[in-house]
């Protein structure tokens, strides 16, 4: 949310953060719910087994599997509790995304346009993340 906020001006968009956060969890967990139910009726065995073989089923659960801390700390307690605890812990949300998009590509058999989007968006958004905190540490040495 950073860099469009920064883009645009429209500073709202930081209250959206939280809710996006969890909204991109529940899919997550949908996602997986589906997945767990229809693909593999409950066969834990056959789950583990895709986790080891095939590595879009674990880059997009270890995505989820990160995500469940950022959930379970996002509430207002949490953030005053952790202080800067918070924000180191809440970087996690950059390595699930790389793994979410990742899971998304690899997951495409043929048509590879739509996740090529995700990455081109998560590069962008990151690399101006990046950027401006290079652009930081410049100014403060």
């Amino acid at each position: 949310m950073t860099p469009l906020r920064r883009w645009t001006g429209f500073n709202h968009l930081q209250k959206l953060r939280r809710l996006i956060g969890l909204w991109a969890f529940t899919y997550g967990l949908i996602h997986f719910s589906i997945y767990l139910a229809l693909d593999q009726w409950f066969d834990f065995a056959l789950v583990w087994e895709d986790l080891r073989e095939r590595p879009f089923i674990l880059s997009g659960f270890t995505a989820l599997v990160l995500m469940v801390p950022l959930v379970l700390t996002s509430t207002r307690g949490s953030i005053r509790r952790l202080g800067k605890r918070w924000v180191t812990l809440h970087r996690l949300v950059y390595i699930s995304a790389g793994l979410a998009v990742l899971h998304f590509w690899w997951g495409q058999k043929a048509d590879t346009r739509n996740p090529l989007v995700a990455v081109v968006i998560l590069v962008i958004l990151l690399g101006f993340r990046a950027w401006w905190a290079i652009q930081k540490r410049k100014r403060t040495t």
